[in-house]
């Protein structure tokens, strides 16, 4: 008798790194996020421009609602780094305080069957603490016990080196395949043993 898989759920499940809780994407968390978005260096090598909070909020509508393709799911994630005394790996002082409970970035997942794209965004004032690889690397687990997924793919600018170790960190590696002048990134997660 064939096995019938139910259909992933529209919403993401919630995930937790060791550092960050990983929240399902709400349009609630449009102005925030386009503080944490304003930076016209962030739009470096992806291009465009920070959103206002009214165009982030309608574009977080959208990807609420999901995609009109009923064999694709549109995942999307905000990272909220927990309080200042869970916030471990961080020298302590002003710096871990100042970014305990506030929005630092989001991830995505495209998901179609066992295949993702990944993506993820890191605003500049918390970047070079790790937060994009650990989000990643526990978007690639996540992606694996929740989700089915069992490859993952990213797109990226061959000069960005930052981008370049957080797929690293997430296991992909690069391939000889580009996309609109990006680089695919591919890798295989291990789907987590069933007892």
């Amino acid at each position: 008798m064939p096995t019938i898989v139910p259909p992933l759920p529209i919403t993401p499940p919630p995930f937790t790194t060791a550092r960050l809780d990983v929240l399902p994407l709400e349009p609630s968390y449009a102005e925030e996020m386009a503080a944490v978005l304003a930076d016209p260096a962030l739009y470096g090598f992806t291009g465009g421009e920070p959103p206002a909070p009214a165009a982030l909020r309608a574009r977080y509508e959208r990807q609420c609602a999901g995609s009109p393709d009923p064999g694709e799911r549109w995942w999307n994630w905000v990272l909220r780094v927990r309080a200042a005394g869970e916030a471990g790996g961080e020298a302590p002082g002003e710096t871990a305080r100042r970014a305990a409970g506030e929005l630092v970035g989001y991830v995505q997942a495209t998901v179609r069957g066992a295949r993702a794209e990944i993506a993820w965004v890191v605003g500049t004032p918390w970047q070079g603490r790790g937060y994009a690889s650990e989000a990643a690397k526990g978007l690639a687990a996540h992606l694996a016990s929740a989700g089915g997924v069992w490859e993952l793919v990213a797109h990226i600018h061959p000069d960005h080196a930052a981008s370049a170790a957080v797929a690293v960190a997430a296991g992909l590696g690069p391939t000889e395949e580009w996309e609109d002048g990006e680089r695919r990134w591919a890798g295989n997660v291990t789907p987590p043993l069933v007892p």
